[in-house]
């Protein structure tokens, strides 16, 4: 049974973050990246559904990505900058709706403790530009037990030729 100390601490923290996320603050906006744009630049650069999942940490709708299903051999990239962050031989269905991966590329992600709607989850993003990619999980597949669960609209697939 949580405390009430625990729940006005998580109340507070809900409250906090919902005026932060109006307000449009992102955790990502105070740190730096090898490729970085202006706010105006990246909306240039991506679609209106991309930059709202790479730049403002949305979520597409589940079922709704093509690359779910997507089943030839390549390599999925980050839709920001073009990062190359999964290989399909690390890709698996994992019934979620988002193309999820066992294993991301080296150096090629980064993660961070995301607090929002009153959960702690690990947010992963692109380690080149920040781009919010989706949120790994302690559910998946071995070798590594992980799931990353991957927004398919931050990605692009480059099939193998």
């Amino acid at each position: 049974m949580p405390t009430r100390r625990t729940v006005m601490f998580r109340t507070g923290g809900l409250l906090l973050g919902s005026v932060l996320a109006t307000l449009g603050w992102r955790a990502s906006a105070l740190e730096k990246y090898e490729i970085m744009h202006t706010d105006a630049e990246w909306k240039q650069r991506l679609n209106p559904t991309q930059y709202a999942i790479l730049r403002q940490e949305a979520t597409e709708r589940p079922f709704s990505s093509p690359l779910d299903h997507e089943k030839h051999a390549g390599t999925y990239s980050c839709a920001g900058c073009e990062l190359a962050l999964y290989s399909s031989k690390t890709k698996f269905d994992s019934g979620t709706g988002w193309p999820s991966f066992w294993q991301p590329l080296p150096n090629a992600v980064a993660t961070r403790i995301d607090s929002t709607l009153g959960m702690s989850r690990t947010e992963v993003h692109c380690r080149r530009c920040g781009g919010h990619l989706g949120h790994v999980f302690d559910d998946g597949p071995k070798p590594t037990g992980l799931r990353y669960c991957m927004n398919g609209a931050a990605l692009k697939f480059m099939p193998e030729i």
